[in-house]
């Protein structure tokens, strides 16, 4: 080959499909840094996209840098479980603690997943597909990797970018969701806060471990996900190595997000993410997002069926894993409604129920998918 097509050789294979996913990249980093979208996952996913999409570009391939990350952090689960060392060290359960009925709305906020799972199904997915399709609906991006990983490596791509993508969106897809089947009263309802039974010490420490055995015991697929969500939490709670609290907190929680970020950007190859699959698959991750705010929503209203003190069912909409955007975004909607509306430790303590719920969700369909298709 001589010089001239030394140089010019990635120019003569350039494509309109390279440009279009340089697009892509350019706008996921636009909404990263113009509208602070999940600037920290967004913004490399965007530049890993580019850099994966330039013809003959060496950081993919055999030997390329994102290919080597992808290999040994993502297709071995390894960076996913990581991040939730990162996230379990980040939360506090003590909202949690003092309301456990906040529980109900981690819970429910999860029929997204499974509603997805048939939709995609009928859709004409095969079923391992439509599982890894509609774990998006967890809300929870590592959960979603994780299972995709395992049941539709060659979806990583897109069932990455479309979480990640709708956990940003979240303030955006959520309130018309909950206006649409909430009223004016039921959004005004006032929920007082009261902390007058500390949560002590010993709860805090055996929480983390008793969820681990008692999650690991119904969906064992779950163990690697929640077990390590909770010792990252015990890291927090137990007292004696805040170094390492601190450190899950700050250094690993931003190395593994930009490496992970970027990584997944690099697995979006023209080829494998411009078809109408992947248009499917971010409608189907829009419509698992609507479907599990619904679900949290529709269950508050249900139990004030039965309640004397009213639950404003703005909060069962928190019960999904967007940690902790939707915790805020639901607090902001009370606050509109009514400026002595404080919702923000209950919309958290849902919030936090909905990161335990998404990851034994995630299990119990790795679990019971798994088990259908004979995969271990």
């Amino acid at each position: 080959m001589d010089i001239l097509s030394s140089l010019t050789i990635g120019l003569t294979a350039l494509s309109l499909k390279h440009v279009a996913m340089w697009l892509i990249g350019a706008v996921l980093i636009f909404l990263a840094i113009k509208k602070d979208y999940e600037p920290l996952l967004l913004l490399p996913i965007g530049f890993g996209a580019i850099l994966a999409n330039i013809p003959f570009s060496s950081a993919v391939g055999e030997a390329g840098p994102l290919t080597i990350l992808l290999k040994a952090g993502i297709l071995n689960e390894l960076f996913p479980v990581l991040i939730f060392v990162a996230v379990g060290a980040m939360c506090d359960f003590r909202p949690l603690l003092n309301n456990p009925l906040m529980m109900v709305f981690g819970a429910a906020a999860q029929f997204g997943i499974f509603m997805t799972i048939l939709v995609a199904t009928l859709l004409g997915f095969p079923l391992n597909e439509a599982a890894a399709v509609g774990i998006i609906g967890a809300a929870d991006g590592p959960t979603t990797i994780y299972v995709a990983n395992k049941f539709a490596r060659e979806l990583l791509g897109p069932l990455s970018v479309a979480a990640y993508s709708y956990m940003a969106l979240v303030p955006i897809i959520q309130p018309p969701v909950i206006k649409l089947l909430t009223t004016k009263k039921e959004r005004t309802i006032r929920m007082p806060y009261t902390n007058e039974a500390p949560v002590s010490r010993a709860v805090r420490i055996l929480f983390p471990i008793s969820v681990t055995v008692i999650a690991g015991v119904i969906a064992p697929m779950s163990v690697a996900l929640i077990g390590f969500l909770m010792f990252g939490n015990l890291l927090r709670e137990c007292g004696v190595v805040e170094r390492l609290s601190k450190a899950a907190q700050n250094e690993l929680a931003n190395l593994v997000t930009l490496l992970l970020g970027i990584t997944i950007g690099g697995t979006m190859d023209a080829e494998a993410f411009l078809n109408i699959k992947t248009l499917l698959i971010i409608a189907l991750g829009l419509f698992a997002f609507i479907f599990d705010t619904a679900g949290g929503v529709l269950v508050a209203k249900l139990l004030n069926l039965f309640l004397k003190n009213k639950i404003n069912p703005m909060i069962g909409a928190a019960g999904i894993s967007a940690f902790p955007m939707s915790a805020r975004v639901i607090a902001k909607m009370a606050i509109a409604e009514d400026k002595g509306n404080y919702l923000i430790m209950h919309s958290i303590g849902a919030n936090v129920a909905g990161q335990i719920g998404s990851i034994i969700a995630g299990g119990i369909v790795l679990t019971v998918i798994g088990a259908m298709l004979g995969i271990g």
